[in-house]
């Protein structure tokens, strides 16, 4: 039988999740929370487990789960995990190939293989819920951060768990605009100062691509600095 008191939290090291994390802890209890993050081949995979690691640490958090998904990498089809394609500098949801809808950033059904880890990682621990810091409507147009993926992805789960799991994916920031996300983040006390956005820089955030350009609008509207260092800080315009 699943404990709805424990929880496993994506947690990609960016300010969605880590919010998202913030608000489970709050939810929960840092005992009861199992933190999970993903390397797959990204540019900024180094980068983003070093801010996992420090909001983990800022939790408190010891029970972690790093797993490392480097087929996405020979996958390709992603700005943020093939070289060859160039991550989109100061055109905020530049399209895709043959001018999809879907930009280049979108890396293919990648968040179907984070949850997928999740789930089983719940089920071993018993968790009641998984929870994932995906954004519908302010995010970059990905298909797999809609909440009827999520919901489909819920009768997955169902059907394929012991029936006993009951294992819930929660998305508590999905209808959630960034700037909301972010004033959510400041009333928790989330450690926003730990994360990192940027698709393509390691040291100081790079300011152009789609990610940067979320969060900076995003921090521009909440009326709120960015504490992260940029290359380039003017923020996009709200």
């Amino acid at each position: 039988m699943s404990d709805n008191r424990k929880a496993v939290v994506l947690l990609s090291g960016g300010m969605d999740s880590c919010v998202t994390a913030a608000m489970a802890r709050a939810r929960h209890g840092s005992e009861h929370v199992a933190l999970l993050h993903a390397g797959y081949g990204q540019r900024t995979e180094r980068r983003e487990r070093r801010s996992f690691e420090a909001i983990a640490d800022f939790y408190g958090v010891h029970q972690r789960l790093v797993v490392q998904l480097d087929y996405f990498r020979a996958i390709g089809g992603s700005a943020l995990t093939d070289a060859t394609i160039a991550v989109p500098q100061n055109e905020l949801g530049a399209p895709g190939p043959g001018g999809s809808a879907i930009p280049v950033t979108y890396v293919p059904f990648r968040n179907a293989h984070f949850l997928s880890i999740a789930v089983s990682w719940a089920e071993a621990l018993g968790a009641g819920a998984v929870y994932i810091g995906a954004v519908a409507e302010d995010s970059s147009g990905y298909p797999d951060c809609r909440p009827e993926y999520y919901r489909a992805f819920q009768e997955l789960v169902r059907v394929g768990t012991r029936p006993e799991s009951r294992i819930e994916i929660v998305t508590p920031v999905i209808t959630m605009k960034k700037h909301e996300i972010i004033r959510q983040g400041i009333a928790l006390g989330a450690p926003l100062h730990l994360t990192w956005s940027c698709y393509q820089s390691d040291d100081a955030a790079c300011g152009s691509c789609d990610s940067c350009l979320l969060r900076l609008r995003a921090f521009a509207e909440a009326g709120i600095p960015d504490p992260i260092p940029y290359q380039r800080a003017a923020p996009a315009r709200p």
